[in-house]
């Protein structure tokens, strides 16, 4: 089977999970082709992210012309095909923040990716969230009769679903995964019960053979934290930085090394500054996969105190290197981390709780704390081992594709 991998910008430093995952197909036979509509626009510090984008086919680098002659070739090739799609990119377009000209351009990029899945003789189409990606794989499943697939992630998509169309292309896709039971849940509330049994669950995975062995936890003290994302308002370092704070000011001997970059880099380092922090707060920077390995075995517990999340793929790598994790009790975490046993679970948006939680973690004996890591490392190697989860999307894409409603 041959695959289509369809995304918006690949590789980036945030989206190791999506290389894990075509990886993980490719060591089972699956062949994966992967199209990206634009690079990422930043430096690549890891190599398996360079690697990737050397394989990567970029669409929009290929120019306007070489995607208005493949709306000409996939015209003559399937006429009625090439203005049915146009009509249901219009379609999507009714209400959708991007407005008409963009899906036009969506349909332009589609137009070259359907022209390169009839060349590369590809079976069908995948792509990873449920934005433009996903309406491209729709319009080039349209264009060439191949069946189309998408992976939902969250939080985006499910604030503004009608805005994307994503009940549209639910309904069209043969099946939509979801990386957890909460995600199952809200692409449910968005279409029929008769669609329900399409949306399948395949989590997000780790690989084991990178996670042999798990240092020990560093010294008691300090207390290092580590947190891991993108600096933005939904990841909630800001309320982080409030937090540690009221935690120097009790006189925990603690330090927090932030990973990561962003919008919202000046407004942390001015809070930073503002608390008095310099010595307990460390700005990173992003690193590549080896260097945030080492950031989490060299903490004693990953903190994370988003208001909006998917899965995170930082709670399963703090897990299965054997570290415990504070963590807010919202979408999917709860599904990975077990409140008490692998780590603290607190409300989102509360400073108290989250400085409640850091000051009971201070005061856990060592041994506690390497038992809840051991179990959180028990737990992420079971249910997000990337081969596993990997053969289930195969197992899906091997599926006969069914009549259904839309």
């Amino acid at each position: 089977m041959k695959v289509g991998y369809i995304l918006n910008t690949y590789p980036s430093p945030s989206h190791s999970f999506i290389r894990r995952e075509m990886l993980a197909l490719e060591r089972l036979g699956v062949a994966v082709h992967r199209f990206a509509m634009r690079p990422f626009d930043g430096s690549l510090s890891d190599a398996g992210d360079q690697d990737e984008a050397a394989r990567t086919e970029y669409v929009l680098a290929r120019g306007v012309l070489a995607m208005i002659w493949a709306v000409f070739v996939n015209g003559l090739r399937a006429p009625t095909r090439i203005y049915s799609a146009l009509g249901l990119a219009l379609r999507a377009s009714r209400g959708s923040e991007a407005g008409v000209f963009k899906h036009l351009v969506y349909y332009l990029e589609a137009a070259l990716v359907a022209r390169r899945v009839v060349e590369e003789n590809i079976d069908r189409v995948h792509a990873h969230f449920g934005t433009n990606a996903a309406t491209v794989a729709m319009l080039a499943a349209e264009m060439t009769g191949r069946q189309f697939s998408f992976t939902v992630h969250g939080p985006e998509e499910f604030d503004k679903p009608a805005a994307i169309a994503l009940p549209l292309k639910i309904r069209r896709a043969d099946f939509v995964v979801a990386i957890s039971s909460y995600g199952r849940s809200q692409l449910c509330r968005l279409v029929s019960h008769r669609h329900w049994a399409r949306i399948r669950v395949v989590h997000c995975g780790i690989e084991p053979q990178n996670y042999t062995a798990a240092r020990p936890m560093p010294p008691a003290r300090p207390l290092t934290l580590v947190n891991i994302g993108r600096f933005a308002e939904q990841k909630g370092q800001l309320l982080l930085i409030e937090a540690m704070a009221e935690i120097v000011r009790r006189g925990v001997d603690a330090r927090l090394v932030l990973v990561g970059d962003g919008e919202l880099r000046t407004p942390i380092e001015r809070a930073i500054s503002h608390a008095g922090l310099g010595h307990h707060v460390e700005l990173a920077g992003w690193l590549d996969e080896a260097g945030v390995r080492r950031a989490l075995e060299e903490a004693h517990a990953l903190v994370l105190p988003s208001f909006a999340e998917g899965l995170p793929m930082v709670v399963m790598e703090a897990m299965v290197t054997a570290r415990p994790v504070i963590a807010t009790w919202i979408a999917g975490v709860p599904e990975l981390m077990q409140h008490g046993r692998t780590g603290w679970l607190v409300p989102a948006g509360d400073v108290a709780a989250l400085v409640e939680a850091i000051t009971e973690m201070s005061a856990t004996d060592g041994e506690t704390l390497r038992r809840m890591g051991t179990t959180g490392r028990a737990r992420a190697l079971q249910r997000h081992n990337i081969d596993t989860e990997a053969a289930k999307l195969a197992g899906f894409f091997a599926q006969r594709p069914r009549t259904q409603p839309r």
